[in-house]
């Protein structure tokens, strides 16, 4: 079959590939995307976006009960998890399709079938009725990442879950143990324990969400014990004995073992790049812990060829992804786009309450060495907190005591999810903490607590 010449490949249609083809295609290159499953890759099918329909559900769910303390009734409270799940779905499916309407718009060649790279320049890609032969000089890898299977912690379907079971669950978990409290973890023990489950959390770290601050995943352990969850820290779960109606986990905690019964097991333990059968090491590309090894500029080393997104490492965020989709694709048609920088990316975890972050913690900053001034402002001393009955949770902004700058920002609580861009459009134009002060925010809204944070910092606070 004569091979299809194209000005740029992407392989992986995901929220790194999709971007990049479109940016791509906008600045008048032909560009092609190879996808082995979804458009819209796990994010739109099986992450980000479905995770927020289910958890959406929940959080009505949660305000249904509490009708009585804003002076409504609602009685036979309940709820169908076959059509919450089914909603998920749905929200899922539009968007897909919206990303395909999105290809066709900007004539990009869709290719379904699975890729590799027989040799420089040239992309064979697997299809229902063959193999199709494409060549381009530009070659970006944006082949996303799957859940990491820890041995004996494998994820089976029925009594023990990855995150795709949990988005279709067979049943309705009654006591659910969940391993690892990263962003994942924690928000399906949200969903789970909102709706009713007997949740337990394990984390092997010295404490849940441990990529956030200290004084943050603090604040968020008490919520979640509050709301009835198990949360135990510095623990390993050494393994699971299946059974048919139950799984036996043996958890290792403080030097003892101990043995619990529980109905479902998710294991949320990090993730592995799909780097695997694309032929990267006959290329010559590095491969360090199954992420593809790249400069600031997504460059492999490899001449033309880039990856982005989860394969490229951390931090695994699809908003990281897209950025980078973009920054290559710019590169690619000749632009100097800045390279994409870590600390300017906001983290999002949508469980209840809701956590977000940007930049340093506290004890990054100061292993950093920088002089710091630290401030915080909690949601109690704030009117519309108070007004929509959410008056817990916390903002904490740390900046460098010698140039004012906004060195990081950490929110838990309600739609901080939101309020975090504030920060991050803070950071990305080199504010100090002068220009965060004369800021006029208007009243009443959360986003006066971002004001009163930074006012704190310089002991000038005014409502607290």
């Amino acid at each position: 079959m004569a091979a299809k010449n194209f000005d740029m490949i992407v392989i992986g249609a995901g929220p790194g590939g999709y971007v990049a083809a479109i940016r791509g295609a906008q600045l008048g290159l032909n560009v092609a995307i190879v996808e082995r499953e979804h458009l819209g890759g796990i994010c739109l099918n099986w992450g980000c976006i479905p995770t927020k329909a289910l958890l959406r559900s929940a959080e009505v769910f949660h305000l249904m009960h509490r009708a009585k303390e804003f002076g409504l009734t609602a009685e036979k409270i309940g709820y169908d998890l076959d059509a919450v799940v089914k909603r998920s779905r749905g929200v899922a499916k539009q968007l897909s399709s919206g990303v395909a309407h999105l290809m066709k718009k900007n004539k990009i060649a869709v290719v379904m079938g699975a890729a590799t790279l027989p040799a420089k320049g040239k992309v064979s890609v697997k299809t229902d009725k063959g193999t199709e032969e494409l060549t381009a000089k530009h070659i970006v890898l944006a082949t996303g990442a799957r859940a990491r299977d820890l041995p004996g912690l494998e994820a089976d379907g029925k009594r023990v879950w990855s995150y795709k079971h949990a988005l279709q669950p067979p049943h309705q978990p009654k006591k659910l143990l969940v391993i690892g409290s990263g962003a994942i973890g924690i928000e399906f023990a949200s969903f789970f324990n909102t709706l009713g489950a007997e949740t337990t959390v394990v984390e092997v770290m010295d404490r849940i969400l441990p990529v956030e601050d200290a004084e943050i995943s603090a604040f968020a352990k008490k919520q979640f014990e509050k709301q009835g969850m198990t949360i135990l820290e510095k623990a390993g779960v050494k393994k699971l004995d299946r059974k048919a109606d139950k799984v036996t986990a043996t958890i290792e905690i403080g030097g003892k073992t101990e043995t619990q019964d529980f109905d479902t097991v998710i294991s949320a333990v990090g993730i592995v790049g799909n780097v695997e059968n694309l032929g990267l090491e006959g290329l010559g590309a590095k491969i360090d812990r199954t992420h593809v090894v790249v400069d600031e500029y997504c460059r492999t080393g490899v001449e033309g060829l880039y990856a982005i997104g989860d394969i490229a490492g951390a931090p695994w965020l699809a908003h990281k992804a897209s950025h980078e989709g973009v920054m290559v694709a710019e590169l690619i048609a000749g632009k100097h786009p800045h390279p994409v920088r870590p600390g300017a990316i906001a983290g999002c975890t949508y469980c209840q309450p809701q956590v977000a972050s940007v930049g340093l913690t506290e004890a990054k900053a100061k292993e950093a060495g920088f002089d710091i001034k630290v401030g915080r402002f909690p949601f109690i001393g704030n009117g519309k907190a108070i007004a929509l009955g959410e008056a817990e949770g916390m903002v904490k902004t740390i900046f460098d005591a010698k140039t004012g700058e906004l060195l990081g920002a950490h929110m838990i609580g309600a739609e901080v999810t939101e309020l975090i861009q504030g920060y991050v459009i803070g950071r990305q134009l080199e504010t100090t903490e002068e220009d965060l002060m004369n800021t006029v925010f208007p009243h009443p809204t959360l986003s006066e607590m971002m004001h009163e944070s930074v006012l704190a910092a310089y002991g000038r606070a005014i409502h607290y």
